[in-house]
């Protein structure tokens, strides 16, 4: 149990998604976490509103086991296999939250983000609009998300995907060192 609960090394958990994707390589199936958003809309009649939403999803439903999967594992994660004990933070980082005038009392969950009362502020509900309706169209420019384009793209060696995944990086890098510090 001790091993499961741990943190893996990176090469145990590397070598576990690229033996996952080899499979789906072998099998013609492509990965993708917002692919399976548009199967959920298709399969809620999204096709009555626009033809994007009109193709056979049955023959990607297999992709829909990864959001089930996902969610249970999460929450597998979070009530059976956590101590609950906070991981520690190190002190350039909460130097860092306090210069942006964040706690750190909760980590790297900032209380001012993670909390029912954050939504009471305006400015934290207008960039979390914003900012979702960037991150959907940039999936949706994109044709994929990060772990599709980054995880499955790559793999199956895309052109397209090595120039997304160099957008999201870039794109990254811009909003934290450049548009970040001038939101907060």
């Amino acid at each position: 149990m001790e091993i499961i609960s741990q943190p893996w090394p990176w090469y145990v958990s590397g070598f576990l998604i690229a033996l996952i994707m080899l499979i789906l390589l072998l099998m013609g199936k492509r990965f993708g976490m917002s692919s399976n958003l548009k199967t959920i809309c298709t399969i809620c009649g999204g096709g009555k509103a626009s033809d994007f939403f009109r193709f056979d999803w049955r023959k990607d439903s297999w992709n829909l086991l990864i959001v089930f999967g996902a969610a249970l594992g999460g929450f597998i994660a979070s009530h059976y296999l956590s101590d609950n004990t906070i991981p520690k933070v190190s002190e350039a980082t909460i130097e860092a939250l306090s210069e942006m005038n964040f706690s750190s009392e909760n980590a790297y969950l900032p209380k001012e983000l993670f909390s029912l009362e954050a939504f009471t502020d305006f400015k934290t509900v207008l960039i979390l609009i914003i900012g979702g309706i960037l991150v959907g169209f940039g999936a949706r420019y994109a044709g994929g998300c990060t772990s599709g384009h980054a995880i499955s793209g790559l793999s199956n060696l895309q052109k397209g995907s090595l120039i997304a995944v160099i957008g999201f990086f870039i794109g990254g890098l811009v909003m934290i060192h450049l548009i970040y510090p001038l939101i907060f």
